[in-house]
């Protein structure tokens, strides 16, 4: 796991997580430069869009801790909102439990992706498979 901080707020990241959806970069792509090292300008957008931003990340593959707090922040929302991305994803944003077929458990937050093309190698979560097979739906 990679971290970069502003002194407020710490954004981490995942790489093999990510399943490069495009979103950070195309909600705040002063911030996210996927081209660039450092990727992540952290100094270039205010603690709070950047939480914001961390937040719609489909995979999880980028979190956030506030520097003067807990390292795990729980979601202040206890609704769930989905929406289907078109020729992608399902998108599920809120807190929820996701039972596996072999019985186990785990619980998400912020947002979660669940592949709809059948072809992640991540089942039931989307790895970005869709974009490989033109998926359409």
């Amino acid at each position: 796991m990679k971290e970069y901080s502003n002194g407020e707020v710490t954004i981490t990241w995942e790489p093999e997580k990510c399943v490069h959806s495009g979103v950070c970069v195309k909600g705040l792509g002063e911030v996210f430069q996927p081209k660039e090292k450092p990727w992540i300008k952290i100094d270039a957008a205010t603690s709070e869009k950047l939480v914001n931003q961390v937040k719609k990340c489909p995979s999880e593959a980028l979190g956030y801790y506030l520097n003067n707090e807990d390292k795990e922040i729980a979601s202040s929302t206890n609704e769930q909102i989905v929406e289907v991305i078109p020729n992608g994803p399902l998108m599920v944003y809120g807190n929820i439990e996701v039972k596996f077929k072999d019985g186990h458990t785990e619980r998400k937050s912020k947002s979660s992706a669940f592949c709809r093309c059948g072809s992640s190698q991540n089942k039931p979560f989307c790895d970005g498979a869709h974009k490989k097979i033109g998926f359409e739906g």
